[in-house]
């Protein structure tokens, strides 16, 4: 029977130099299920994605109790490690924060993102800090992903935005962070740089302005989400489907991308 410490191991062997990890990220059972039947080496959640399929709006709307019972539907359809998104870790507070990412491990989450936001990024630091102190204390292992947000709420102006986010990486990976997500950095040559500057596996998210895998491969980014955009899409055919159903009476759309729709049946017997 494969442990939740296999499942760690596992998944930080996916972050090996000149690998790059690609996750699809999920957001509920079938979805899950839908990512690893497609070829995926570990599943990833998307807490918009999450957030939206419970009726929440994504930044922490949802409680941690729905945020604990969504990711075990997930972990009981698949068999490849499971890295959550927990964004601030539902809590301003480093202790609590750490009591949640314990209850993840428990269940046998193998990693975990967690985010500065706009909160200073020593209040990130003290709370990978309060984990990996109670990892230690309870002999356990998740692998963290300490994503920063300076690019995404312009926390500086553009001219400093490299210094800092790579003055942020050196933070948290003394923190103990395992991973360091650069989140909505496009530049090639600013992801080359944050890449050169660290020794922890860099995350990039994909965004229309993002390198191709084989550009960011080459890069040395070893890691590549998706975020909420597999939900986006899915949803977004949706609604052209219905929309085109009640406003023309057609059902094109709906049997064009319905044909593609996996066997859950099947899959779940």
């Amino acid at each position: 029977m494969t442990t939740q410490t296999d499942r760690v191991a596992q998944f930080r062997d996916l972050h090996a130099r000149g690998k790059i990890l690609v996750l699809p990220n999920a957001w509920d059972a079938a979805s899950a299920r839908l990512v690893q039947d497609a070829g995926a080496r570990a599943v990833a959640t998307s807490s918009a994605a999450v957030a939206w399929s419970n009726g929440y709006a994504d930044g922490e709307g949802m409680s941690r109790a729905v945020a604990i019972a969504a990711t075990q539907e997930v972990l009981r359809v698949v068999d490849v490690p499971v890295t959550v998104d927990s964004e601030a870790g539902y809590s301003s507070d480093p202790s609590k924060v750490a009591e949640h990412i314990l209850r993840l491990v428990e269940i046998g989450v193998a990693g975990v993102n967690i985010e500065d936001g706009t909160e200073p990024p020593d209040l990130l630091a003290a709370k990978i800090k309060a984990i990996k102190s109670a990892l230690k204390a309870k002999g356990a292992d998740i692998f963290v992903n300490a994503r920063s947000d300076v690019y995404l709420h312009n926390l500086v102006p553009d001219a400093r935005k490299l210094d800092e986010i790579t003055r942020r990486a050196k933070l948290y990976a003394e923190a103990g962070a395992d991973g360091i997500f650069a989140a909505f950095m496009t530049d090639p040559a600013h992801i080359r740089d944050v890449v050169a500057a660290t020794d922890l596996p860099v995350n990039i998210l994909a965004t229309k302005a993002t390198p191709d895998v084989a550009a960011l491969k080459a890069a040395g980014v070893r890691r590549l989400s998706i975020g909420a955009l597999t939900a986006r899409s899915a949803y977004g055919q949706a609604a052209h489907a219905v929309k085109m159903l009640l406003n023309e009476g057609k059902y094109d759309a709906i049997f064009a991308t319905a044909a593609d729709c996996p066997d859950f049946n099947k899959a779940f017997s």
